[in-house]
């Protein structure tokens, strides 16, 4: 990551180059997790929720996936449209909350990196960056409402994947995908630093943990999934 101009950064890696403005949170260890893990087959539809920069959307395009990607920043749809031009790829890029801009479409492949760190109540800040950790009091509010309209927007055999904290529980995950139809299984797992923002809810986040995946003391890790969720074909 380095500096290019007055307020954008720029970041690269697996041969492309990204912008990252003031008002886009820069790729994390989760970003990279999923981006690491996301298997995209040529030709598939996919569609991205919360595309953030577009580091997801841009690689996914590049291995011949047409892409939809969204996002609710006005800004991170201006440089997800950005990164596509400056890496040869075509995206799709759209501006609106969850499924708002989709209509009846389908797709191959849903994916998303979702801001998923509980939020005590009246804690939640309303800057686009503070926004792209907040999950809500429990951590679900985003995930729920993906989970919960996927398969209005998945074709038979389609994949919802998504990122998930252990501390928000994997039994849960599961629990979710097939109450609503879906085949769950882990696609891969990776144990990261514990998020600095989560010190700061470590009691709110331990009263969540159903599963107690957060140990006594102050945790230095974290374990991360990345699940999917398969609509029988």
């Amino acid at each position: 990551m380095e500096s290019n101009d007055a307020g954008v950064l720029t970041f690269s890696w697996r041969g492309c180059l990204f912008r990252v403005p003031d008002q886009v949170q820069p790729p994390k260890a989760g970003s990279l997790f999923f981006c690491r893990h996301l298997v995209v087959r040529p030709g598939e539809r996919m569609l991205e929720i919360g595309a953030g920069l577009g580091l997801a959307a841009v690689l996914a395009a590049k291995q011949g996936a047409h892409v939809v990607a969204t996002d609710l920043v006005p800004e991170a749809v201006e440089v997800i449209r950005a990164n596509a031009v400056l890496n040869g790829v075509e995206v799709d890029a759209r501006l609106g909350d969850c499924w708002a801009p989709l209509g009846g479409e389908r797709f191959d492949l849903v994916c998303t990196n979702p801001p998923q760190m509980p939020t005590p109540p009246g804690r939640a800040r309303r800057a686009a960056t503070a926004a792209a950790d907040n999950g809500g009091v429990d951590g679900w509010e985003i995930l729920d409402r993906v989970i919960d309209g996927v398969r209005a927007h998945l074709d038979p055999g389609g994949r919802l994947v998504f990122t998930l904290f252990a501390f928000l529980g994997l039994k849960s995950a599961f629990a979710r995908l097939e109450a609503a139809g879906l085949e769950p299984t882990v696609v891969a797992r990776e144990v990261h630093a514990f998020p600095r923002i989560g010190y700061e809810r470590l009691e709110h986040i331990r009263s969540l943990d159903a599963e107690a995946t957060v140990g006594a003391g102050v945790p230095a890790t974290v374990e991360r999934f990345l699940i999917q969720g398969t609509v029988p074909s």
